[in-house]
């Protein structure tokens, strides 16, 4: 495939403008997504943002590359284009989603909230932390990211059972399993979404689902439309998830009114467990570019049968 024009926009452009140009022989245009016209749209070969601009059109493309690991907006445009590649950014999401999960677990084991509280009232009270060791956690999704949480869970001893549509054994998880049952989930003390936005996992986190667990912390890095949020702030307050800790929303930024802001066993955090710098984003952006040319399937590609 041989690609002439690309248009790049979105919230890292003049970051990624400083960047590609010297390292690309091609015609390059870099905007902010509020200038992105019909005609350069109709202009490009190639398509590189986090979404879709308000007015996207395939026009004359024949490659579209999503600057972040989700494409769930660009598959929800009205339809997509048969003939048009659609790849996605692969770089360090696993290590650092990995260690984010695991920077919130020991936040729990430590009783670093209980002993900034007691400091406040000068209050020496013996609280001993917990070891990883002793925990259990099931992961949603043992695609790259998963198998890497799995991976830096497991180093710490972490027993780590995987949820996946095969149920295929894969390194560094105890078990994984097309499904859990109900014995299972009632042991586990974390649960991780890392799932991609599928028709399957649409709302996946409802009240069936959170009524199962028993003062289990939840943990949501996949997307935010995989949780049904008033069946999370039922499950809060019966007891069945003890702590949430989300990282992802279906509306971002997260509305001011939302009640999620104030609850107090919920931990807000804005969409940084795996966010694309810059220099990450062009080092696959460039050997997506290679593939391409060269006639290669990316690795990165995107299944527009299984939406991820």
């Amino acid at each position: 495939m041989k690609i002439e024009n690309i248009l790049v926009t979105g919230r890292i452009y003049q970051e990624l403008k400083e960047l590609i140009p010297q390292r690309v022989d091609k015609n390059m245009l870099f905007l902010p997504e509020k200038n992105v016209k019909a005609e350069d749209l109709e202009w490009a070969d190639a398509y590189v943002a986090f979404q879709p601009t308000a007015n996207f059109h395939f026009g004359n493309l024949k490659w579209v590359h999503s600057l972040g690991a989700g494409v769930d907006r660009y598959l929800d445009l009205p339809s997509w284009k048969s003939d048009v590649l659609l790849t996605r950014t692969i770089t360090s999401f696993g290590q650092r989603i990995g260690e984010f999960v695991l920077s919130h677990i020991l936040h729990d084991l430590q009783h670093h909230k209980k002993f900034q509280q007691q400091q406040l009232t000068k209050k020496w009270q013996v609280e001993p932390p917990k070891l990883l060791c002793d925990i259990n956690v099931i992961i949603y999704g043992t695609g790259e990211i998963g198998q890497e949480v799995a991976r830096i869970l497991s180093f710490f001893n972490v027993t780590v059972y995987g949820i996946s549509i095969s149920g295929e054994a894969i390194k560094h998880f105890s078990k994984v399993m097309k499904s859990a049952d109900r014995a299972l989930l009632q042991q586990v003390d974390y649960v991780i979404n890392t799932l991609p936005l599928t028709p399957m996992t649409n709302h996946f986190f409802d009240s069936t689902f959170f009524e199962v667990l028993w003062d289990t912390t939840f943990i949501n890095v996949g997307r935010g439309m995989s949780v049904q949020v008033e069946d999370l702030l039922r499950a809060l307050e019966k007891g069945y998830v003890k702590r949430a800790v989300l990282d992802v929303f279906e509306i971002e930024p997260l509305p001011s009114e939302s009640p999620l802001w104030t609850h107090s066993k919920i931990t807000i955090t804005p969409h940084i467990s795996a966010i694309t710098t810059p220099e990450e984003a062009v080092e696959c952006f460039l050997q997506t570019l290679q593939d391409v040319e060269n006639e290669q399937l990316p690795k990165n590609s995107v299944d527009l049968q299984k939406n991820y």
